[in-house]
């Protein structure tokens, strides 16, 4: 493995505002007498770092930060102490249709992606070869996505960001859902990402599947990391847990 960092996470914590007291008016806001609001920290004072070619599992119980460290990762969460520093192209996968617009057809997300992604048809990521793998017909690829069954969102999200030529892949507990046989797919071509080089971030409640796929792992709870190294130790501490 090439010990290039490819992500840096460095004293990163991040916090949400909570509102505790049942606010839900100004009249409210303005008859209470102190602050409703309260902070809660989601993510404390974490530090990892990623190498290329590196498979890392996260795993913790509900409520770890699991989700909040790959969006804060992905950069759609900005943490309030510390720095992530990139050095790479990512496809996340973050939830199971997040990035479709569900006013447009199929064909239609597909092409947006693509390009929001700066992918060209031209290599090897044409609509033709994403629609193959997603196994949609024509017909379903040409209505609105809203129109779509979760599976066959699954599917065509799955697709489109499996086609995307990232140096890293962020996968957040979305491989349970769909059919077997699409599943099974999925698996096979996170395995062909592997064995290409590619870095993969990957969170799941299975570590079964966590063991499949990666070589390290971190275990999280309440915000912190307790366990990171070898991913057979840190399965068998989160299983513990439980």
């Amino acid at each position: 493995m090439n010990k290039e960092a490819i992500i840096k996470v460095e004293g990163v914590s991040v916090s949400f505002w909570q509102n505790n007291v049942g606010v839900y008016s100004l009249k409210d806001l303005i008859t209470k007498r102190k602050s409703p609001f309260k902070s809660k920290t989601i993510l404390n004072n974490i530090n990892v770092e990623v190498f290329r070619g590196q498979s890392l599992g996260i795993v913790g119980r509900n409520g770890s930060g699991k989700s909040t460290l790959l969006r804060t990762i992905a950069g759609i969460i900005k943490p309030q102490k510390g720095t992530i520093t990139v050095n790479g192209t990512f496809a996340p996968i973050l939830a199971i249709g997040a990035g479709l617009e569900l006013e447009l057809t199929g064909y239609e997300n597909i092409s947006m992606l693509l390009a929001l992604y700066g992918t060209k048809n031209s290599q090897g990521n044409s609509i033709e070869k994403i629609s193959e793998f997603s196994e949609l017909t024509d017909e379903v690829l040409a209505m609105p996505v809203k129109q779509y069954s979760s599976g066959m969102v699954a599917r065509l999200a799955f697709s489109i960001s499996l086609a995307n030529d990232s140096d890293i892949l962020i996968i957040d507990e979305v491989l349970a859902v769909g059919d077997q046989g699409f599943q099974a797919k999925c698996m096979e071509k996170i395995y062909e990402i592997k064995r290409q080089g590619k870095t993969i971030l990957f969170v799941s409640h299975f570590p079964d599947d966590v063991l499949k796929i990666c070589e390290t792992a971190i275990l999280l709870e309440n915000g912190r990391i307790t366990h990171a190294g070898d991913a057979k130790e840190i399965c068998n501490n989160y299983k513990k847990l439980f």
